[in-house]
């Protein structure tokens, strides 16, 4: 047994080292981000690495130190009784770490609106009742006048877009208040704050959009070229600057964005942690389980005792629970699905059953290379509606009553 330490040489002497010891396999425990400089310099070197999750290397009930799990996970992977947790592509692994950085940035962006909108409350400043956003056009010129020293509402009402809702009366109203020094001081700070995470924040999209663009695989002359927009009246305001969709299209090979519920931010953060290539989940139901989207049985006897999903963190199941979400209201079979469950089961069944429904679509699209076909709305309907019927029949049936249609005049 040797000890090496953290710095460069170190890793790369402990590289040296299993080499020369004929060492072609290693298995290593995830514990916050010091594994993956490990991981990558191993798998750079030619060794098969495999990160596994903690719970499957559980040690006997003993005293335990951090050599003693080192041999535990040594004895269990010799034994073959380890398997690798999930980890995408090289590309996909770029991509997810700048997708996770701008969502920090948009969290950072949101912390400072939420500042300035604390400091206009204390004013008196009621701008968010007649802004619906305050960083929109309106907003934005609002607030530089305010920090820039211009503190009267007539004026400041003038600078109102011609598509604001309220009128100039009601801006004048609501920017009536006390102009102190000390929150117009914190308002000014939060509004250079948010702009400086803004601008990182167009820096972060142009990066993003460069990788898409070098990623870009050879496509054939027959290719077929991207569709037209499925919905082309959505917009998100944190959507990315760039075309997200014209990129994405030729790496997955189907247009993704048609399926119900998906925008360019949720389609990229799914391709991002889940990859392109679905044949490394056996099943889709090997892809669900890993996405914390499957019911985990308790079985006892034959006879399921309860049933539920798995706790886990995972990014992508939570973005076909949001996309899910989305779906809840439309006019789609996955919106009449939701809405189905919903009566039944409850809100948050219905949520992860729906997400379950359009992670199963997301699957079979990667895996076999075909577009999206909209299942037909009226034929759903009038399958479920046969199914209720039977399920009333049954319910009469069973208390010695007989159903008949009525007819409507």
């Amino acid at each position: 047994m040797r000890g090496f330490g953290t710095y460069p040489p170190d890793l790369a002497a402990l590289a040296d080292w299993l080499k020369e010891g004929g060492v072609t396999h290693v298995a290593m425990e995830s514990t916050g981000v010091y594994w993956i400089p490990i991981f990558e310099l191993l798998e750079e070197r030619g060794f098969e690495v495999i990160v596994v999750n903690a719970r499957h290397i559980k040690h006997p009930p003993g005293r335990k130190s951090d050599v003693m799990d080192c041999q535990w996970i040594q004895q269990l992977h010799a034994h073959g009784m380890l398997r690798g947790s999930f980890r995408p592509e090289a590309d996909m692994c770029t991509l997810r770490a700048y997708l996770r950085h701008r969502d920090n940035l948009l969290e950072d962006c949101a912390k400072h609106i939420q500042y300035m909108e604390k400091a206009l409350l204390q004013m008196n400043l009621q701008l968010g009742q007649v802004l619906s956003d305050l960083t929109g056009e309106t907003g934005l010129a609002i607030l530089h006048a305010i920090v820039g020293g211009e503190h009267d509402p007539l004026v400041l009402s003038r600078m109102r877009h011609g598509n604001c809702k309220h009128s100039q009366e009601d801006l004048i109203k609501a920017l009536t208040g006390h102009y102190r020094k000390e929150h117009l001081f914190v308002l000014k700070q939060a509004l250079e704050m948010f702009e400086t995470f803004s601008q990182r924040l167009r820096e972060c999209d142009q990066e993003i959009e460069h990788l898409l663009e070098e990623i870009k695989p050879e496509l054939p002359d027959d290719f077929p070229p991207l569709p037209p927009d499925p919905k082309p009246n959505s917009h998100s305001k944190n959507a990315p600057s760039y075309d997200a969709r014209a990129l994405l299209y030729p790496l997955a090979g189907v247009d993704l964005m048609a399926i119900p519920g998906i925008n360019e931010i949720l389609l990229q953060k799914i391709i991002a942690e889940v990859g392109l290539d679905m044949s490394r989940f056996p099943t889709v139901k090997d892809f669900c389980s890993w996405l914390g989207l499957a019911p985990h049985n308790a079985i006892s006897g034959g006879r399921i005792l309860y049933s539920h999903t798995l706790k886990n963190h995972n990014r992508a199941g939570q973005c076909f629970r949001l996309a899910a979400r989305a779906v809840s209201r439309g006019k789609t079979v996955y919106s009449e699905f939701y809405r189905h469950i919903r009566a039944r089961s409850g809100a948050k069944e219905a949520n992860v059953a729906t997400a379950h429904k359009i992670a199963r679509t997301f699957y079979f699209m990667l895996l076999r290379g075909q577009p999206f076909l909209a299942p037909d709305l009226q034929t759903f309907l009038q399958v479920q509606r046969e199914k209720d019927i039977r399920h009333l029949q049954a319910r009469a049936a069973k208390y010695g009553f007989c159903l008949q249609p009525a007819e409507v005049a």
